[in-house]
């Protein structure tokens, strides 16, 4: 009996144990076949949708210059026989690059709007997959619907995402797949094909070579924060549908946001909207947009509870930034000055620039240092001690010798060449000198502050006294505070600073 089960088990498991085996393989793969194939295929659509823009040159303002360029996109997308009748190509690939919020793909809905072509716009991220071949698939059938399609753009932002330079570890990454399959369509258009490419990006600097050279993004321009008149005209779009006060005035707006790019700018219209409708007010006032800007540019109001003794030091702290501001006499203008938390701030002093300006004499980035330092500098003279408060001060500091030193050639004893951090051929020797001319600007910066801050001890008390009564001065207050003191600037010439400067911690 025992032998015959035994036999039994055996045959089974000889026999029908590896068919059982079998059989459950085959049903998990017909199951997993059924399942992918209920999956949702990925259509072009998915990754860039076609559509007809509504963005007109009317909604862009501030980039005159790039604008000027891409008309001609548009007036080849318009009449193309006007251009090949001359032999004359429209560029396949248009590059736009530069800061977030500067406008870049409102510039190309823009191009898409004007020509009358089809616009499809697609992230560079949702070509990227982990699975081999799919993003290289995606970007073939996105081109193939644009020729279908044509006259059409593609828009691809963040372009980076995709077209990082490769590796050159000698093996085909996802990513280089991807990006070879945009260079092998970027080459397969013909010049009467209308369709043109247009990338975005930040960082042009991360690229692949390959995607830059002529034939595939033929052009590449900057797109860079406005100036004073793109400022006033972009506040004068994002302003269209509010209702201004009558005392509401642009240009003032536009100077107090210098550096600010058209983002911000939309982002500080909408905000001073929202402060008049807090009030239930009818109009959007001046006093609106002050508030935005100081919410936009340092943050949102904090209600920190400081003892009185953290509020004398903070009252010192930034009275030393806005007396040292008057006696540098440099073109950061004092606006206000606050004890008042905002952001990571406790407080901060706001200054407006006279004017944009991009170039700047050694003298005045020195005295903007020794602005930067006086809050440090008051804690000293008046407490004979420092806090961690001048932490965002000392950045900027840093920041602004190290350029000077490394990158501008204005060390006292390098000034003919740059010393750049990223220059491995420097010696040892080079590299210590290079440390101490920054530690010199920065120790001398701090020495002159300490200075004209004994010397002027008096109206460094009397602001502080009024901060702490007040919390807040605007600059015709201060002014008045400071009536007689002379200004005793280095600066020969004041040159301006890149952007409206707000505080840091505490202040700056």
């Amino acid at each position: 009996m025992v032998g015959h089960w035994f036999h039994w088990l055996s045959n089974f498991a000889t026999t029908w144990l590896p068919l059982a085996f079998f059989g459950i393989l085959i049903l998990t793969a017909w199951l997993l076949f059924k399942t992918v194939g209920m999956m949702p295929r990925v259509r072009p659509s998915a990754i860039a949708s076609r559509s007809r823009s509504q963005v007109t040159w009317s909604d862009v303002a501030g980039v005159e210059e790039v604008r000027a360029e891409l008309m001609e996109v548009v007036d080849f997308l318009r009449d193309p026989k006007r251009f090949q009748r001359l032999g004359a190509k429209v560029p396949k690939g248009l590059l736009l690059y530069g800061p977030p919020g500067t406008g870049k793909t409102l510039l190309a809905k823009a191009v898409a709007h004007e020509s009358g072509a089809n616009f499809y716009s697609a992230s560079a991220s949702s070509f990227v997959e982990m699975f081999a071949g799919l993003g290289a698939a995606r970007i073939r059938k996105l081109f193939a619907e644009a020729r279908k399609h044509a006259p059409a753009i593609v828009f691809i932002d963040e372009l980076d995402a995709v077209g990082a330079q490769r590796s050159g570890h000698g093996f085909n990454r996802e990513q280089d797949q991807t990006l070879n399959q945009l260079l092998v369509e970027l080459d397969g258009f013909e010049g009467a094909e209308q369709v043109v490419v247009m990338g975005a990006s930040n960082r042009i600097q991360d690229l692949d070579p390959a995607l830059l050279r002529p034939g595939r993004f033929d052009r590449q321009m900057l797109v860079p924060p406005p100036d004073l008149n793109g400022r006033e005209a972009i506040l004068g779009v994002h302003t269209r549908s509010k209702p201004l006060g009558p005392d509401v005035d642009l240009n003032q707006v536009a100077r107090q946001t210098s550096g600010l790019t058209g983002a911000e700018l939309a982002n500080i219209c909408n905000e001073a909207a929202i402060f008049a409708g807090r009030r239930s007010d009818a109009y959007v006032t001046q006093r609106d947009f002050d508030n935005a800007i100081e919410r936009v540019v340092a943050g949102l109001q904090q209600k920190k509870v400081l003892t009185e003794k953290e509020r004398r030091i903070l009252a010192f702290h930034e009275g030393g930034h806005a007396l040292m501001a008057h006696l540098m006499g440099s073109a950061m203008e004092l606006q206000k000055v606050t004890i008042v938390s905002r952001g990571e701030a406790l407080g901060y002093a706001f200054y407006l620039p006279e004017e944009d300006r991009y170039l700047h004499t050694k003298e005045e980035l020195i005295d903007r240092m020794v602005v930067a330092l006086a809050g440090r500098a008051a804690e000293e003279v008046v407490f004979g001690r420092v806090t961690n408060g001048a932490a965002n001060d000392l950045e900027k500091v840093t920041d602004i010798a190290r350029s000077m030193v490394f990158e501008w050639g204005m060390s006292e004893s390098v000034s003919s060449r740059t010393l750049r951090a990223d220059n491995y051929a420097l010696s040892e020797e080079t590299k210590r000198l290079r440390d101490s001319e920054q530690a010199l600007l920065t120790d001398t910066a701090y020495t002159e502050a300490l200075r004209l801050l004994k010397k002027h001890r008096v109206p460094l008390d009397r602001l502080a006294a009024a901060l702490l009564e007040r919390e807040t001065l605007m600059r015709d207050e201060v002014v008045a505070m400071l009536a007689g003191v002379e200004a005793e600037s280095r600066a020969s010439e004041s040159v301006g600073v890149p952007r409206a400067v707000a505080a840091g911690q505490p202040g700056a």
